[in-house]
């Protein structure tokens, strides 16, 4: 049958409607079509915040003096500080930091008024957890202005010579943990959770769709097996595959870029094995759910695009709206960035790496009982 030559708009007409409804019955690939583009934007447009405010600073009053008390809330007033806990001991201190529970600490000496009415410029010390340089960077720069300015107002009449031109106050900012503010510090500890979510999500994500696109899907249901136990078998391999990866990070991490491990690698791995059961999980929730391995793929970033973005890998997770603090909160990359950089940046053990190894268990649990639940021992 001969083609009829020159163009034929009828033609045209009629693949674009076919193609038109081809799209409409593939739901979820139109779904990402449109959900990604939009989840960009409103990532982008409100959670993303590279200056954050409101950062949680814990206190240490030793001297409740009136211009302790000046100071402390010109710190608040800024912006750039939020009080959540008044300590009373080092101790305290010490493990308010490590846990993430605060960015600063600041502390009030004791003898702080009388050291400043005689003139010996008595010092106000603010400890900052340095992990994330971009996180406390813009607020650190900022404190000795507003420090100087909360002076002006209170030192006037017979102290008003040891005003802001003076440097009333001996201002000494620790940066723990970083105190260069070197980024690979930061970075290549993260890379390890970004690597993982996206290659553990992935390959799993494929593990079903590929068995029906090869049609081997008959053989599988023919097994006398669980849905458990098919699914858990899927996951086994890709556990020893996420360790090797884990140490081949870990050792680039060290003689590659020198990133400090000041904690345990034992218990690290043990944390890094609970993300990795997380993410197979989802990987697998995801290919009960698509039709084809295209769809296990999209479903794979769609879920990755938010993990990066609100997790504060690549922005300070302190910046972003209260809403998307809520929502990085549920991804497991979010609290595993905790653990890494915690483990070997801050030397953090078991109580301080408890409080976000379990939220990536439960996640882990939510998302293998979903998987078990939408699997299917029959081919329809």
């Amino acid at each position: 049958m001969s083609r009829s030559r020159g163009f034929s708009p009828r033609r045209l007409h009629a693949i674009a409607r076919k193609e038109f409804l081809q799209m409409r019955r593939d739901r979820l690939t139109f779904g990402m079509m449109i959900g990604i583009p939009l989840l960009q934007v409103i990532l982008f447009g409100f959670a993303i915040n590279t200056d954050p405010h409101g950062l949680p600073t814990a206190v240490r009053v030793a001297d409740h003096g009136p211009y302790g008390r000046a100071i402390l809330e010109g710190l608040r007033t800024s912006g750039y500080f939020a009080y959540t806990r008044e300590l009373e001991s080092e101790a305290e201190l010490e493990r308010t930091l490590a846990r993430g529970e605060a960015l600063f600490a600041v502390t009030i000496p004791e003898g702080f008024t009388r050291g400043l009415v005689r003139g010996e410029r008595p010092v106000l010390l603010v400890e900052a957890d340095a992990t994330d340089p971009a996180a406390t960077s813009n607020a650190i720069e900022a404190l000795r202005i507003i420090v100087d300015r909360a002076m002006a107002e209170e030192l006037e009449g017979p102290l008003a010579h040891r005003g802001p031109r003076a440097g009333p106050v001996d201002l000494r900012v620790h940066a723990r943990y970083n105190p260069e503010a070197i980024t690979q510090y930061n970075i290549v500890p993260g890379l390890l959770g970004i690597v993982l979510t996206l290659t553990m999500i992935l390959v799993t994500g494929l593990a079903i769709t590929r068995e029906s696109e090869r049609g081997t899907m008959e053989n599988l249901l023919s097994m006398p097996t669980r849905p458990i136990e098919v699914l858990a078998g899927k996951i086994a391999p890709y556990i020893l595959v996420g360790a090797i990866q884990v140490t081949l990070i870990l050792l680039a991490a060290r003689f590659l870029f020198h990133v400090p491990m000041r904690g345990s690698l034992a218990l690290l791995f043990a944390g890094t094995l609970v993300f990795i059961a997380a993410n197979l999980a989802m990987g697998i929730t995801f290919s009960t759910v698509a039709r084809n391995q295209l769809q296990a793929m999209q479903l794979t970033f769609f879920f990755f695009l938010p993990s990066i973005l609100l997790s504060g890998f690549m922005f300070p997770f302190r910046g972003m709206p209260k809403w998307a603090q809520t929502v990085g909160e549920v991804l497991p990359l979010t609290h595993y960035l905790r653990v890494v950089r915690g483990v070997l940046l801050k030397r953090n053990g078991i109580p301080e790496i408890a409080g976000e190894v379990w939220p990536i268990a439960l996640f882990a649990l939510v998302a293998m009982t979903v998987a078990v639940k939408r699997y299917r021992r029959t081919l329809d």
